[in-house]
C-alpha cells in the first residue's frame, strides 16, 4: 500500500531520473488536462508531501495521489512497459527516461504558485525537513475521534495509511477505538517518525524488524491468526466512515487495551 515512505522514495527516484532534463512527450490521459502540453518545459524536480507527489515542470506542478493502487515506473524511451497501456494515467518522458504514472486516481496540473491550494491543508510530514513533531502531535491530541481514525487524518499528521496506523498502535498497546484525546500523542508520534524514516530506505517496509514475507508485520492483515506476543488471535475491524480499506483496522485484543 503507497503510504509515505513509499511516496518519498517514488519522488526521489523520478527527482534523481528527470530533474534538469527536458520534457520531450507529456501524456496526460484523464479527461480534465487531457490538452495540457508542457513538452520543452525543463523539469525543476520532484518532491513529497505526506502521501501527495509533486513532480515540477516548467511554471507548473503536476499532482498525484497514489491512493490504494497507484505507481510510477521509469523506463527508457522505446523500452517495453510491464503493464498494459490502458492502466497508464500519465506519461512525462525525456530523452533519457520515461515516468509513467499507472493506476493513479488523482491528477491534476496546475501552476506551482497555486500549489498550496492542494497540499497546504497537510499536516506535519515526518519525511519533511521541517518536521514539526510538537504541532503534529498537539494535532492529534486535539482531535476528538478516536486515535485511529485521528492518525489517518492527513490534516494532523501528513504521511501515515492504515498500515503505519495498525502497527503504531500495538507497538504503543493502544487499542484502535481509544479517543486520540486520552493518548500520549507525542510518544506516539515519536515512534511514527523513527519508524517511516527507517523504512523509507527499504523496497518492503518493516515493523517487526523482520524482512521476510509474511512476517513484517505485528497486526496488520493478520486477522484471527496469533499475536506474535502472547497468541491472542488478531482482530479485525472497521473505524470512521471512510469508504476505502483506510478504514479497516487489526488489533490485539490484549496487547492493546
Amino acid at each position: 500500500m503507497p503510504e509515505g515512505d513509499t511516496v518519498f522514495r517514488t519522488a526521489r527516484r523520478l527527482d534523481e531520473a528527470l530533474a534538469g532534463h527536458e520534457v520531450t512527450r507529456f501524456d496526460l490521459r484523464v479527461p480534465h488536462v487531457a490538452t495540457a502540453d508542457l513538452t520543452g518545459a525543463t523539469i525543476r524536480g520532484c518532491a513529497a508531501r505526506g502521501k501527495h507527489l509533486l513532480l515540477h515542470i516548467g511554471d507548473h506542478t503536476l499532482h498525484s495521489h497514489l491512493r490504494m493502487d497507484g505507481a510510477w515506473f521509469l523506463y527508457r524511451p522505446g523500452e517495453r512497459w510491464r503493464h498494459p497501456a490502458f492502466k497508464v494515467r500519465a506519461i512525462v518522458g525525456t530523452t533519457t527516461h520515461e515516468a509513467v504514472g499507472v493506476d493513479i486516481a488523482d491528477i491534476e496540473l496546475i501552476p506551482t504558485r497555486d500549489e498550496e491550494q492542494i497540499v497546504g491543508h497537510l499536516g506535519p510530514d515526518p519525511l519533511s525537513d521541517d518536521w514539526d513533531a510538537a504541532t503534529a502531535a498537539a494535532r492529534l491530541s486535539a482531535d476528538a475521534r478516536s486515535i485511529h481514525v485521528a492518525l489517518l487524518d492527513q490534516r494532523n499528521v501528513a504521511g501515515f495509511g492504515n498500515e503505519y496506523a495498525a502497527e503504531l498502535l500495538f507497538l504503543r498497546g493502544i487499542l484502535p477505538t481509544t479517543p486520540a484525546t486520552e493518548v500520549d500523542t507525542a510518544a506516539l508520534v515519536d515512534l511514527g517518525a523513527r519508524t517511516i524514516r527507517a523504512n523509507r530506505e527499504r523496497v518492503d517496509r518493516t515493523f517487526t524488524g523482520v524482512n521476510r514475507p509474511g512476517r513484517t508485520t505485528w497486526v496488520y492483515g493478520r486477522a484471527n491468526r496469533p499475536c506474535r506476543r502472547c497468541g491472542t488471535l488478531i482482530r479485525r475491524g472497521e473505524q470512521g466512515a471512510d469508504p476505502t480499506r483506510e478504514r479497516i483496522t487489526f488489533w490485539c485484543p490484549s496487547c492493546q487495551r
